[in-house]
């Protein structure tokens, strides 16, 4: 028996025959062409077979994964429509007289290494991205198919690295794990394992080798470990957790429709996160109370222009609509950082954690927050709607938005335009918005508190850096501290107080938040029957 660990991004424990993913290498060399101009026609030939490709698998990842995951393939096909790219290996074509190949290849590893250099821990994730387009490119120029999963009976999926087409191109049905030898757990084919609830290690320690093909293998995401060929022990106690690991997520269906209250009576409600309208079935589905994060930004990405008030309003309409009276609270738009949109024109940033984003963006462009605050106060008369206000960090903030809140209600009801009773909270995460939360609570009618911008704030630590990990503790007691403080200073002035963060489904702190007198967590859907089920057992 071989035992390797990796990065565990979804919990489970998955146990089949190991499937090693191999590329076909290309076969081509660099070679003199006699003309330069059939060349590019046949490097744009191939550029929008690649195209219509990614046209395909956004369809297919629209409807496995939904449109928040599907959106990776927009954005291949907009390198693939990106003038500087395309320029750069047109011209490599003609100066030089090279064949297509090595001109796509070449130009794809300068614009790689040159994303890999910046700073912004998003442009250097597009490093992976534009690698792929261009071995997609070159794959159809050497007239090879897409490769594939081919195997009758699932399997575990053995790589080197998983590119988000391949991933999205593969048959679920026959996949009962990845492990990958590199990745992290924030990148686009982890966020897709997670969303097709498929158990996963990226960043594994183990070599990818033929002779693994076909072997016997356990993949543990409780603990990150990948067993391969398990002795005799290691495989009856592997089966035993997975049965269960099935067992209690059955009896968990059995906690829909009961009350989150604790054996000593305390109550808290459990809402859902979601980053589109097709989230919404799974939030009903496993039956939260409500919606206590719809992340706006989502409208916002993945396209070429800002979305419409008629496109938005139809959106939180349908979501309002489909929840059926249940609360559901709209951040508004949250772009900036790690979330671009090239058509918003936002300058590069040494720091674009600490800059220019979220509710800074709108306080500063009016015509962007009315297209989204319209939209979102006709659609609150559809349902129960509640907006929150991201990065707010003092009263002044809030007096403005409030006032700019008064300014289209006024133009709603001139129109005849019918809206709601809309509620309006800010969410809690920079440590001045904590240390000033008795004023703000003042001004709101809630607090939701983001864990996860609070902790590295608090800490000084990019989150998304992998480097840090290990100095990265969100429990650290100052974090736990700035969130107790907000819980008291948002009673003390009658509001109720809830947290969106990573840390909401961390239930290790469930019976701390309870103590803390927490009113509210808002969790990925799949966790709330979960955190019921603790919350029941508590007291």
């Amino acid at each position: 028996m071989e035992t390797f660990h990796g990065k565990s991004v979804l919990q489970g424990i998955a146990i089949g025959s190991l499937y090693v993913m191999e590329k076909k290498e290309s076969t081509w060399t660099k070679h003199t062409i006699e003309n330069a101009e059939d060349e590019v026609a046949r490097f744009q030939k191939a550029r929008e077979k690649a195209i219509s490709e990614l046209d395909e698998l956004y369809e297919e990842a629209l409807d496995q994964v939904g449109e928040e995951n599907a959106m990776i393939f927009d954005v291949h096909k907009m390198m693939l429509e990106d003038m500087d790219y395309l320029e750069a290996i047109e011209n490599l074509i003609r100066t030089e007289k090279v064949n297509a190949e090595y001109a796509v290849t070449v130009t794809g590893e300068e614009f790689s290494a040159m994303f890999s250099a910046m700073e912004d821990d998003y442009m250097r994730a597009r490093a992976t991205d534009v690698l792929d387009i261009s071995g997609r490119v070159v794959r159809v120029l050497e007239g090879r198919e897409e490769p594939g999963l081919h195997s009758k009976e699932p399997v575990i999926i053995l790589a080197d690295d998983l590119t988000p087409s391949e991933t999205i191109a593969m048959d679920k049905t026959k996949i009962l794990a990845f492990v990958t030898k590199h990745g992290s757990a924030n990148s686009h084919t982890a966020i897709l394992a997670r969303s097709l609830n498929i158990p996963s290690l990226v960043n594994a320690d183990v070599e990818i080798t033929k002779e693994y093909h076909g072997m016997e293998a356990i993949v543990d995401g409780v603990t990150g470990t990948l067993f391969i060929s398990p002795d005799a022990q290691t495989l009856e106690t592997k089966r035993k957790e997975q049965a269960e690991i099935r067992e209690k997520n059955e009896k968990l269906k059995l906690l829909i429709g009961q009350e989150n209250i604790t054996k000593d009576g305390r109550r808290i409600n459990l809402y859902a996160n979601m980053g589109n309208v097709e989230d919404v079935e799974k939030v009903l589905t496993n039956d939260a109370g409500g919606i206590g994060l719809f992340r706006s930004e989502f409208l916002y990405l993945g396209r070429d222009t800002f979305p419409s008030e008629e496109e938005q309003f139809e959106a939180y309409k349908e979501v309002a609509s489909r929840m059926g009276g249940k609360k559901v609270i709209i951040r508004t738009l949250d772009i900036g950082a790690d979330k671009k949109a090239d058509y918003f024109g936002l300058d590069p940033e040494e720091n674009p954690a600490l800059g220019y984003r979220a509710i800074r963006i709108c306080l500063t462009r009016k015509e962007v927050f009315r297209t989204q605050l319209r939209a979102i106060y006709r659609a609150s008369a559809f349902g129960t709607i509640s907006i929150m206000f991201p990065m707010i960090i003092s009263v002044e903030e809030i007096r403005r938005i409030k006032d700019f809140v008064e300014e289209i209600k006024a133009e709603l009801k001139a129109e005849g335009t019918a809206f709601g009773d809309v509620e309006l909270g800010i969410m809690i995460e920079t440590p001045a918005a904590a240390l000033v939360s008795g004023e703000l609570a003042k001004e709101v009618q809630f607090f939701s508190i983001g864990t996860n911008d609070l902790t590295q704030y608090t800490l000084a630590i990019d989150r998304q850096n992998q480097k840090l990990e290990e100095f990265y503790d969100s429990h650290h007691p100052a974090v736990l501290k700035l969130i107790e403080m907000t819980i008291q200073s948002g009673h003390k002035e009658g509001i109720w107080v809830g947290i969106c963060g990573e840390l909401a489904a961390d239930d290790t702190l469930t019976e701390t938040f309870l103590d803390m007198g927490l009113d509210e967590l808002s969790v990925s859907p799949t966790y709330i029957l979960r955190l019921r089920d603790r919350i029941r057992n508590i007291g």
